[in-house]
This record gives C-alpha cells, structure tokens and sequence, in this order.
C-alpha cells in the first residue's frame, strides 16, 4: 500500500479547492494523480479535516490492556509463576507460547534453565563413565 500524501500537499489541495481550481490543474502543478486531488478533497468535505485516516488494520489482541496489566502486576508480585498458571488464572483464550509472545513484547525475559546445585555424584559418574 503507497504511503499517504504529505500534509503540506494536502494543505495545498484545500487551499486551491477552496480557490476553486479544478482537479487536473491541481494535480500537475503538485505532481500527484487526479484521484488523490479527488480523495484528499472528499475526505476535507467529509470530516473537515485534511490529515489522513488512521489505519485500523490488523488483528485485534484478544486480551484487552486492562487484563493485560493485571497479569502483569501479577508477575511482578510473584515473579516464578509460570505461564500455565496465568493462563489458568485470568482464564485467557490463547496458548502458554502467545502469552510468552505477547510478554516478550512487553519487555520481558524468560531463564531458559532452572539453577540448581548439581550432584556431585553424579558429575563423578559420568567422569568415570567417559574413562572407562
């Protein structure tokens, strides 16, 4: 999709509209197509303003922000609850990976491992294993 006219062109349009030059004129003596000429006007007479509309595209989150921060201030309190229990919690309509997304999105990070001591038993064994 081209990106929207410049503001300074728009202004332009609506300055010679309201002079009440034609469209074509318009068009070649700012170098855009006499269909923009046409839109930007129609849209200045609609809603009086000449910026352009506010792209609504995209799939909506399914979570509302609301809920959203409560999760979050959830792990903030308890920062070792896990995904599973979120989603068991706030009862939300997505997967542990689509909230761990949407977390990551926010700024947070996950430990891709636990800390724990290790056996040292078993760190013997398996030098002893690797020997024999």
């Amino acid at each position: 999709m081209p990106q929207p006219v410049s503001n300074e062109i728009r202004e332009k349009i609506i300055i010679h509209k309201q002079n009440k030059a034609k469209e074509t004129d318009i068009a070649k003596w700012l170098i855009i197509s006499p269909s923009t000429v046409t839109r930007v006007w129609a849209l200045f007479k609609k809603t009086g303003n000449y910026l352009p509309k506010i792209r609504t595209q995209g799939r909506k989150p399914l979570v509302d922000n609301e809920t959203m921060g409560k999760i979050v201030s959830k792990i903030e309190e308890t920062s070792d609850v896990t995904l599973f229990e979120l989603i068991e919690e706030f009862d939300l309509p997505f997967s542990e990976s689509a909230l761990c997304r949407r977390l990551i999105k926010l700024g947070y990070s996950f430990k891709k491992r636990q800390l724990f001591q290790h056996n040292k038993n078993a760190q013997m064994f398996n030098k002893n294993a690797n020997n024999s």
